[in-house]
């Protein structure tokens, strides 16, 4: 592949329109702030790679030193994002929702943080470059936020917004 051509990253539905589907799609478009349905199908890629992987590892033999290493390598990322949580065991893989990645989002995160009123406004704070993660500036709404960096969510501190009185700050923060 020639430098420069760019890949999707998702795949589209099989049946463009079914309304169920749709309905479904926009409910977690609004819920989430999600920018368009790229953003949704991205994420249900992601899911969907999980699973595929949990599959894999579920179907080689378990008393295999690589299988093991490799199991423990997966379970151990899906724990630091926070999909999954320290109990869970790799089949728990196969019953994750879309929501499980998507609430794992900066944008999300930033919402439920209080830092913003609506997902919306917490993606525009964003891109904007309102927000931090420790003392590094994101600019990208879908960034995964790891567990241990979700304390670490704030304004940045030469933001307008860090100011308490700021009128656009969310209510009794």
């Amino acid at each position: 592949m020639p430098l420069g051509t760019k890949t999707k990253l998702y795949e589209t539905p099989n049946h463009p329109y079914q309304g169920e589907r749709i309905a479904n799609e926009h409910s977690l478009l609004d819920r989430y702030g999600l920018k368009n349905k790229e953003e949704l199908w991205r994420a249900q890629s992601e899911l969907r790679s999980y699973r595929r992987e949990a599959r894999e590892l579920l179907g080689q033999p378990q008393g295999d030193e690589t299988v093991a290493r490799r199991s423990s390598e997966f379970l151990g990322r899906l724990k630091r994002v926070g999909i999954l949580d320290e109990a869970d065991e790799l089949g728990d893989v196969l019953s994750l929702e879309i929501e499980d990645v998507l609430e794992r989002r900066l944008q999300t995160v930033a919402y439920r943080k209080g830092l913003a009123n609506t997902p919306q406004q917490a993606r525009q704070f964003i891109t904007h470059g309102h927000v931090v993660v420790g003392d590094q500036r994101h600019r990208v709404p879908s960034y995964v936020v790891d567990v241990d960096e979700e304390d670490l969510v704030a304004f940045d501190e030469t933001s307008p917004l860090a100011d308490d009185l700021h009128p656009e700050r969310a209510e009794g923060q």
